[in-house]
């Protein structure tokens, strides 16, 4: 299984440890880091940064929203990043939340399977340095070709309901999931496939973001906590917890409670169930547990493992050869 690495972006840290991850993980001969965008850093600016203080990991900004930034923005960011700082790049696609989207950014999220195929569309034909030329039902882009050289950057979609799969199976050079438990990760993998023999091409590969902490304890386990509390009423997610075992969680979830209260009513066992937090061999064993074709690490940073370097450099002896 090939492992990566993504940035935690932990609300609880210093953004700027985020810096320090991306050190470790290009040193300790990870592949690829993954950029995301949450409320500090915007991604192409912290990958360029990244790439200033690193020597030769490949950068993978994103998941970006596509309902805040257009084809044309996505494009050029990739080509930009791409030119001034010769790595190789990637760019992940998805949806984001209503309250990203909408309340953050003013955005209409209108349709977000047709923004999200449209999107990955046009973003395509730049990223290959043709002239776009897209009337679609949410996205419209025309006459721009990218100035700078194109970086033909493979394009990873983040999906989790069934229309969003759909657009993987047909657009998607490699699919991701975020924050899931193994058995969901296998549902989500599977219907891929079939999604894919529909269209009678190969499904993409499937990469699966989780927290992980290597000898981590209740620091990890609280960090972890504060990231899952958003999704446990979310449409999906909320499904997949019930499935889990948690349904009484999720029923609290959707009385909304005070945020406090509900983080103190997720059970660790909940934690667990979609991290990887304890001693190396019981990780390395969780970690195999994922029937995907990739790990996406999301190394937590705490006080015990200052920017999850203790958690890279065990998962390094794992990496595959």
């Amino acid at each position: 299984m090939r492992l990566s690495v993504s940035l935690g972006f932990w609300q609880d840290r210093p953004p700027g440890e985020a810096l320090g991850t991306a050190v470790h993980a290009d040193a300790l001969g990870f592949p690829e880091l993954w950029i995301g965008e949450m409320a500090t850093y915007d991604a192409f600016a912290l990958a360029t940064a990244v790439a200033a203080r690193t020597s030769a990991i490949a950068l993978t900004p994103g998941p970006l929203p596509v309902a805040v930034r257009d084809p044309v923005m996505i494009a050029m960011g990739a080509a930009s990043l791409a030119d001034l700082t010769g790595r190789a790049v990637g760019v992940a696609l998805g949806s984001s939340s209503p309250h990203v989207v909408e309340r953050w950014h003013g955005r209409e999220r209108r349709d977000p399977p047709a923004a999200l195929a449209e999107s990955a569309t046009a973003v395509r034909t730049l990223l290959a340095g043709g002239r776009a030329d897209l009337d679609g039902t949410v996205v419209r882009v025309h006459d721009y070709r990218l100035r700078l050289p194109a970086p033909r950057a493979p394009i990873t979609i983040a999906a989790f309901g069934p229309a969003a799969i759909r657009v993987a199976a047909r657009h998607a050079d490699r699919m991701v999931v975020s924050l899931v438990t193994a058995a969901s990760a296998g549902r989500l993998a599977a219907r891929l496939r079939d999604e894919s023999a529909a269209l009678d091409t190969a499904a993409p590969p499937v990469a699966a973001w989780v927290p992980v902490a290597v000898d981590g304890g209740a620091r990890a386990r609280e960090q972890v906590r504060r990231a899952v509390v958003g999704y446990l009423g979310a449409p999906g997610y909320a499904e997949m917890f019930e499935a889990a075992g948690f349904a009484d969680v999720v029923a609290f979830a959707r009385t909304r409670p005070h945020p406090a209260e509900l983080l103190a009513a997720v059970p660790d066992d909940l934690v667990h169930a979609v991290a990887a937090i304890g001693p190396a061999d019981e990780v390395a064993e969780r970690l195999a547990s994922y029937p995907v074709d990739e790990i996406a690490v999301l190394p937590c940073s705490t006080d015990d493992d200052p920017c999850g370097e203790h958690t890279l450099r065990t998962l390094a002896t794992i990496l595959p050869s």
